[in-house]
């Protein structure tokens, strides 16, 4: 994959996050809380629908109100786990909160699954130590 696809695909992926967490605080999401959010034009929020309207991973009511597709969802929730469980990791190691959620957005684009796994099911671990003494 060229950086340039792998830099849209983060955006995909940056965008579906926003929209699954907006959708969790808002009775209906629209482009203009996706651009609130997100600090981004309007125009540019209205081009990222478009593709991911086309790529059938979000869907655009007549109102103008946007949900996620299944596989939108799955794609969202999947990235979501990442970034939250890669935060919490990151804060309880040390790291300032909001350098440690900036890390995790990097981070969370980039491992691969396994990778992913192995750390959560490290941390889980960890926890679950911490449980029982």
């Amino acid at each position: 994959m060229s950086y340039i696809q792998h830099k849209s695909e983060e955006s995909v992926e940056d965008y579906l996050e926003t929209i699954l967490i907006l959708s969790r605080r808002l009775p209906e999401v629209r482009s203009v809380d996706i651009a609130n959010e997100m600090h981004f034009s309007k125009p540019s929020v209205s081009v990222a629908m478009k593709n991911l309207r086309a790529r059938d991973l979000i869907a655009v009511s007549e109102d103008g109100h946007i949900r996620l597709t299944e596989e939108g969802r799955q794609l969202a929730e999947t990235v979501y786990e990442r970034h939250s469980l890669l935060t919490d990791w990151l804060i309880r190691l040390g790291v300032d909160p909001e350098t440690a959620a900036a890390d995790a957005c990097k981070m969370e684009h980039d491992i691969s699954h396994e990778s992913f796994q192995a750390i959560k099911a490290c941390i889980l671990g960890i926890l679950k130590e911490g449980d029982t003494e």
